[in-house]
């Protein structure tokens, strides 16, 4: 999906990093859900991937910002 002035792969990172952080955004409902379950273990699994999904994102907007500056993915 090419748009004008934005290539596939720098469309690809912008989209991964948004879909992370509506993932990051909803973790807060579930683990709410998973304490209102009284279930332990999934609320520290759904924290672990939280974590997981926030660290991942820092990095792609690191490498975004890298390669911007460059001027090429």
């Amino acid at each position: 999906m090419s748009i004008q002035g934005v290539s596939d792969l720098e469309y690809d990172w912008v989209t991964v990093l948004h879909e992370k952080g509506k993932a990051v955004e909803a973790y807060d409902k579930y683990i709410e859900d998973a304490k209102t379950a009284d279930s332990q273990p999934c609320v520290e699994l759904l924290e672990n991937l939280k974590q997981s999904d926030s660290e991942q994102m820092q990095k792609i907007k690191e490498h975004l910002i890298k390669v911007m500056q460059k001027g090429k993915m």
